[in-house]
């Protein structure tokens, strides 16, 4: 048994992955803590500022984000008052969009994101970054 614990704790490629996805994150969070955000809550702003009217189940899609997480997320920034629930004309989703001082916001965050952005390509490396999105290329191609 030890052999194989040993082959997956120095091996095992989800491990890897996992400790670079919380390293990079911290980089970015703590950067974002001033403003009182998380990177994860700049990718939602993001989203909804692209969609316009952000529903649910396409933010999830293109953030690869699993429905709980969120909506937990959604329901922070909703108190915090940088999005709000948007008409539905179905009534079963909760669409949300940015509000005004969500805009706000966001225009505060691009200058911390590009610092952060540069100061995680200085540890990485362009050639990391290339290999990374050639990574998630493949992977999101060969998703079912």
């Amino acid at each position: 048994m030890p052999d194989s614990s040993l082959t997956i704790a120095t091996d095992c490629i989800a491990r890897r992955v996992r400790m670079l996805n919380r390293r990079v994150t911290n980089l970015y969070d703590e950067g974002l803590r001033p403003l009182g955000l998380k990177v994860s809550q700049v990718t939602i702003l993001v989203a909804a500022w692209k969609m316009g009217t952000a529903r649910p189940a396409a933010v999830c899609d293109a953030l690869q984000m699993d429905v709980s997480t969120l909506s937990r997320n959604v329901d922070r920034m909703r108190a915090r008052g940088w999005l709000e629930t948007m008409p539905d004309p179905d009534g079963r989703a909760q669409p949300f969009g940015l509000t005004a001082e969500g805009r706000a916001l966001l225009e505060q965050v691009l200058p911390v994101w590009q610092a952060c952005q540069a100061k995680a390509l200085a540890l990485m490396g362009q050639d990391t970054v290339d290999r990374l999105d050639e990574a998630v290329r493949r992977l999101v191609a060969q998703a079912p």
